[in-house]
């Protein structure tokens, strides 16, 4: 069936809407907006919450507005919407449109598209497809292999199709859809089959022919080619917190960065779109993931500072054995910016004050109460006169003395320095990276990952999920979507750069010393350490990303200590010691007996035979086991 331009095509558009929190962002918008001109009827489907906003905005296409509970995911949205027209009036429509959320665009005008599948003669089409995959991921295939299949996220029925009795069968016999599986199980990939099967006639607008045995998925997967060489109109949401096992298992991981950096730089679609909608809803550690939200900036390359903005340091100083080697780093600062040092004592402030005059600055030294370290010094000691800058810099000395050798806290507090003050060009390029990124709202070194501190790096929620989640919630009123089994994104070290109005809410919550614990305070667990990781999360809600940064020279020691713990793992992993450890271990498990002895001796063999990481992982595990040090 061919759709001639002679008549006006009678097209019906069914838009499927859901969000967890009933929120229409723009991006929906600008999606309808690109639609409409291309229907004479509409119905929206909303799954769940609709707020009175969301439902004012979407009232604005159509009357025809549907909000149903939250079951049967898109499938039965769809189903809904086709019983409320009944068949005998859905003849009236020369195609049927069925589309959601999922998607976002249009890249180009939709009329292309339109215009180009009109001529074509078909029964039913789509704009993407998955490819075939020779078995089946999801467990509900009658055949043994996923079909090839027009993507759900939108199909177009002609009226050759949907007057047929067995789509109307299909419809009417749909089967309930429990979870994501059923839906591409039941439905998405089977429904193109089921219907070429019968003769029907089916394509797509965007051609992946080329990249079939390249990719199953190419709108994941290819997306920047799909839009870039073959003006693929839409994109998914799902490209920017897709789950990066899946990711690392089918490819190198740039496929969304590429696809984010063509839209922004090469075609006229608001990239700010994506942030909305992402910094809602999604989980900044897939964010971090997905867009690889780390930044290498050279430190001996500088470039000019904006005109303007006013930049400053916060900094907390209490050793003062470490004077000298806090203003080597202070220094990195651009020439006559604000520094404001905040101190434990007035007679550290005297000594501070006279060290201060040798630096071409403008100091501004603050003593504070000794309650709540470098937290309160930036909450209190701070605060609220943060607000009169562009961009702030905050740090403090750090010694950490728990640890033996000493050098391992000194290779914390040296990447945290490194990493946000490693020399006067480096700051340029910090402050260059905030200019061009409007959405950036602070940017820190990562966790530490060497020696001792590889468990944490591993497990850097330790018991402190619920507290941060709790003071975000609670004491903030900020919620943002957290998940324990996550990695929090925050600065570990507490030393950072920041856009003060990321920070609303926090800096200007009205701090008092008497608000955190008195000293002596507990390593872990407590509000020092919920906002030490809110810090990351603050931002969020406030409409603004995190970001990972590093010196170009330090990236260089990251790299190699990441690749050298990557291969000590899989040593740990597949080392013939250990397989002979874990099996002896099963054994003991299948006859009942007790194994202590052979765990124990798995953990000597990790120290033994994994001299740098294997101590730090063998202490978490008798940690968690509660098997003592001694044994």
């Amino acid at each position: 069936m061919i759709l001639t331009s002679d008549t006006p095509i009678n097209r019906l558009g069914i838009f499927f809407f859901y969000d967890a929190q009933g929120v229409v962002d723009d991006y929906v918008l600008k999606l309808l907006d690109g639609f409409m001109p291309h229907f004479s009827d509409l119905t929206i489907v909303c799954n769940g919450k609709l707020n009175d906003a969301g439902r004012e905005k979407l009232l604005r296409y159509t009357s025809k507005l549907i909000v149903r509970e939250n079951r049967g995911f898109d499938v039965w949205a769809y189903k809904t919407a086709l019983d409320s027209y009944g068949w005998h009036k859905l003849e009236q429509f020369d195609e049927i449109v069925l589309f959601n959320a999922t998607i976002m665009g249009p890249v180009y005008p939709f009329s292309e598209m339109f215009d180009a599948m009109n001529k074509r003669d078909l029964d039913f089409w789509g704009i993407t497809k998955f490819h075939r995959v020779e078995h089946d991921p999801f467990g509900r295939s009658p055949y043994p292999y996923l079909p090839e299949h027009i993507q759900s996220h939108f199909h177009a029925y002609r009226k050759s199709l949907h007057t047929s009795q067995a789509f109307r069968e299909y419809w009417d016999n749909i089967p309930p859809i429990n979870d994501y599986y059923d839906s591409v199980g039941l439905h998405e990939s089977l429904f193109t089959k089921r219907f070429a099967d019968k003769g029907f006639k089916w394509d797509v607008y965007v051609n992946t022919s080329d990249l079939e045995g390249f990719t199953y998925g190419p709108i994941t997967y290819a997306a920047k080619r799909l839009v870039a060489e073959k003006r693929c109109p839409i994109f998914k949401r799902r490209s920017f917190f897709h789950g990066y096992r899946d990711v690392m298992t089918q490819a190198v991981g740039n496929a969304a960065l590429d696809l984010y950096e063509y839209l922004r730089d090469h075609t006229d679609y608001d990239v700010d779109l994506i942030w909305q909608n992402a910094l809602r809803t999604m989980n900044v550690a897939d964010l971090m993931k997905n867009l690889h939200l780390d930044y290498v900036l050279p430190q001996s390359l500088s470039v000019p500072l904006p005109e303007g903005k006013k930049i400053a340091l916060a900094i907390h100083v209490y050793y003062m054995d470490l004077l000298e080697s806090t203003f080597h780093y202070i220094q990195s600062m651009p020439e006559g910016c604000d520094i404001i040092i905040t101190v434990g004592s007035e007679a550290n402030a005297e000594i501070v004050r006279e060290y201060c005059k040798q630096f071409p600055y403008h100091f501004d030294v603050r003593v504070i109460e000794n309650r709540g370290r470098d937290v309160s010094a930036l909450l209190v000691g701070c605060g609220e006169d943060l607000f009169r800058y562009d961009y702030v810099c905050f740090a403090h000395d750090k010694k950490v003395t728990q640890l033996s050798p000493q050098s391992i806290g000194d290779g914390f507090a040296y990447k945290c320095f490194e990493n946000i003050l490693a020399s006067r060009e480096y700051v340029s390029n910090v402050i260059n990276l905030f200019e061009k990124n409007p959405r950036l709202g602070i940017a820190m070194p990562t966790p530490p990952n060497h020696a001792s501190y590889f468990p944490g790096y591993t497990f850097p929620w330790g018991p402190n999920f619920p507290g941060t989640k709790d003071f975000l919630e609670q004491t903030l009123n900020m919620h943002v979507p957290l998940n324990a089994n996550k990695e929090p994104v925050a600065p570990m070290g507490t030393m950072f750069w920041f856009r003060p109005e990321a920070f609303r809410g926090l800096l200007d919550h009205g701090w008092k010393y008497e608000d955190f614990p008195p000293e002596p305070n507990k390593v872990d667990g407590t509000l020092l350490h919920f906002i030490e990781r809110a810090y990351g999360y603050v931002p969020q809600a406030n409409g603004y990303y995190p970001a990972y940064i590093f010196s170009d020279r330090y990236a260089r020691i990251e790299i190699t200590n990441l690749s050298y713990e990557l291969r000590e793992v899989v040593k740990v992993i597949t080392g013939p010691w250990i397989r002979e450890d874990l099996q002896q271990t099963c054994v003991a498990i299948a006859e009942g007996k007790r194994f202590r002895n052979t765990l124990l001796r798995v953990m000597k063999n990790i120290t033994k035979n994994v001299p740098v990481i294997g101590p730090a992982l063998v202490k978490l595990h008798r940690k968690q086991l509660g098997i003592n040090e001694d044994e």
